[in-house]
Order: C-alpha cells, then structure tokens, then sequence
C-alpha cells in the first residue's frame, strides 16, 4: 500500500513511518518544514512539503495521488493558538479529507483525542482543542467516499511501548505510549472493517493486532 500521513514529523507520525515501512508499505510524509525532510528519509518515508493551513484543495489532492490510504495525524501542538486550533486541528483535517476524496483515497485515519467533542463546553484552550477535534471527528466520518476510522488516545507518553492496550467505544480516562498509538494505527490502516468507528485507546492488556481485530468485528 501507498500511505500518506498529514503531520509526517509529528512524534507518532515518525514511530508510524518506521512501522509502516518496516512493513515493506510505501510511506510518505507532509511536513511543513524541508528541513524536517531528513528525519522522515532515515523513518524510511517519503518527505512531501505542503503547508495544509493554506494549501489549496488541489494540492492537497495532488498529494495525496495514487495513495491506498490517508492518516491525518497533524495538531497545532502545545501552546498554539485557539485560532490555530481551528484551523489546524480541524480545518486542515477537514481538507485532507475533502483531498483525499477528490484523489480517490477511501481509506482514512484520524488521530483524534480523548474527549474529543464538537460541543465541548469551556473557554480554555484545551477546550477549544476538543471542539476542534470533535468538529473534525464528525465531519470526516460523515464524509461520502471515506471509509474512516477515528482513533482517540488517552493521554500521550514516552514510555516504551508495551504492545499491550485497551481500544474500545469507551475506555475511560487513562494514559498509553506514543510507541502503542503508533502500532494501533499501523493495524488500523490495514484494518478496513473498522470503517466508521470511533474508537478510544489507553494501556491494557490485550496485544494491539487482538484489539484491532477484536474492534473490526463491532462494527
């Protein structure tokens, strides 16, 4: 498979790389910044430079052609801006969507969040951050021509990863390593029966490829 991945120089868009091309996948990765492009090439991923806050729908698309698959891992990061919140947390989630749609790409990814809710409620920028994200959850999977699966870990560590998690409708509130966010999500791309669910991901105990499996067939 082609996968694309928004946000390629993100902490988990880099641990999926490895993953993914390790896989014998071919993988490439948007990222603002060419200098970012060396650390995509040693995660073994193409580096594609495209700015998905101002691109144009065609751009995007452009992107994102001939790819089998589309993982939109980009966010705005700690201390953004309510402001980039929207348009980086949502608005460009929603036009690699809309792009993947015009190039073809049925199968899409979104790393979402905990909580993630479009009607979230609270003037903090965390809270904005929740609506953001809520507000991309819904519209991608509402989206004609995506077969999406939406991810939403709990609260993101450095741990080394277990290989070990709990990712179910509803988990409740705990933490999980960036390494087992990165490994769900390798099987997810390769998981299309879990099209159209939104699933949440924290540690446990059933091994990654289980629980993916074990997700499919709830759907």
């Amino acid at each position: 498979m082609r996968i694309v991945i928004a946000g390629g120089h993100g902490q988990i868009a880099l641990r999926l790389e490895r993953l993914l091309a390790a896989r014998e996948h071919e993988v490439a990765g948007i990222i603002r910044k060419p200098e970012q492009a060396p650390d995509l090439r040693e995660a073994g991923a193409e580096a594609v430079v495209l700015d998905l806050e101002t691109a144009s729908p065609e751009e995007a698309a452009a992107a994102l052609e001939g790819a089998d698959a589309a993982v939109f891992a980009a966010g705005a990061g700690p201390g953004s801006t309510t402001e980039r919140k929207d348009t980086v947390d949502r608005g460009a989630a929603v036009l690699f969507a809309d792009a993947a749609v015009r190039a073809g790409v049925r199968r899409y990814v979104i790393v979402s969040s905990l909580g993630a809710d479009p009607h979230h409620e609270g003037d903090e920028i965390f809270d904005h951050y929740l609506r953001a994200k809520g507000a991309a959850d819904a519209y991608v999977l509402a989206k004609q021509g995506l077969d999406t699966t939406v991810l939403r870990p709990g609260m993101l560590t450095n741990d080394a990863g277990t290989g070990l998690v709990n990712l179910a409708a509803s988990t409740g509130r705990g933490p999980v390593p960036r390494d087992d966010v990165a490994a769900t999500l390798a099987e997810l791309v390769e998981s299309p029966a879990t099209a159209g669910l939104t699933l949440e991901l924290i540690s446990g105990a059933v091994p990654v490829a289980d629980a993916v499996s074990n997700a499919a067939s709830t759907a």
